[in-house]
């Protein structure tokens, strides 16, 4: 009789790979997942005055802020847009970034505990993060649409519709994907050198400034407008205030600028993710 041969459900080995865990390995895990989204979600709003109103209570004094002091102040141009459903688009958008990159970056200084206990695929905390975030952004992009709703009915403002409108989940897919990027490869720096996590937030906001956040494209002169331009996510602010309000300044060398370079980013980030997220276990 021959000798069957034994399929093992679990293979443990020393060495690390690029790849990483595989689709099917990760779909498996699928329902820590969304059990780690549930968590994440209950702990920050669960036992608060507001509960899930704090999500939208942050842009709405950001965009109070931006209106004052970039609008009225300075007196930043905002085209034919009004300044609320400008700068509010920006800040939206930028949250889901934003967000995205913060929850990712801290992966292994905040699941070190958790990592040399338990075996699941890594690549779980950065997705359940970013995941989580998400949400967030679904919730502030409904004020966004209601209040481009009430300038459209209540306001002599009119928005108009472009066919550019079906780039909007291409614009969303790809902020996500380089708030992960970003996010997977300062999580392994910061990993290394704990000292190096008090310049990520410096960083972020000084990209804010690089970014049309709170000002256009058209608005920055032309002799020094390529620095703005090399920021992969300013193509994507701007297609983003194009689909929705009819008002942005994109070209399609931009966009594919911006979507070769965010690919390409995301293949390196997590292929240095996976091979070195076992390494770091004794490190961190």
């Amino acid at each position: 009789m021959s000798a069957k041969i034994k399929k093992w459900d679990w293979e443990i080995q020393s060495r690390t790979t690029w790849m990483g865990a595989s689709l099917e390995e990760l779909w498996a895990y699928r329902h820590l997942l969304v059990g780690l989204v549930r968590r994440d979600f209950l702990l920050n709003y669960q036992q608060t005055v507001l509960g899930p109103f704090w999500i939208l209570f942050q842009p709405v004094m950001t965009l109070a802020t931006y209106v004052i002091v970039f609008g009225k102040l300075v007196g930043i141009p905002t085209g034919s847009v009004p300044p609320v459903l400008f700068y509010l688009s920006g800040i939206v958008l930028w949250n889901l970034f934003s967000d995205g990159f913060n929850g990712t970056s801290a992966t292994f200084r905040e699941n070190a505990h958790i990592f040399s206990k338990v075996y699941f695929p890594r690549l779980i905390m950065p997705l359940s993060q970013l995941s989580t975030h998400f949400m967030r952004f679904l919730f502030q992009m409904i004020l966004l649409l209601l209040a481009i709703a009430y300038y459209l009915l209540f306001e002599d403002v009119s928005v108009q519709l472009t066919p550019w409108l079906i780039g909007l989940p291409f614009v969303i897919l790809l902020v996500n994907l380089f708030a992960l990027s970003l996010g997977l490869l300062f999580s392994v720096v910061t990993a290394k050198y704990r000292d190096l996590a008090n310049l990520v937030g410096l960083g972020i906001r000084l990209l804010m400034f690089l970014t049309p956040v709170i000002y256009s494209v058209d608005y920055i002169p032309e002799n020094v407008r390529w620095i703005v331009l090399m920021n992969p996510l300013t193509p994507l602010f701007e297609l983003f205030r194009l689909s929705l309000l009819g008002d942005g300044t994109v070209t399609i060398p931009q966009l594919t600028y911006s979507v070769l370079f965010i690919c390409l980013f995301f293949i390196g980030s997590i292929l240095i993710f996976n091979k070195q997220g076992d390494k770091l276990i004794d490190v961190v």
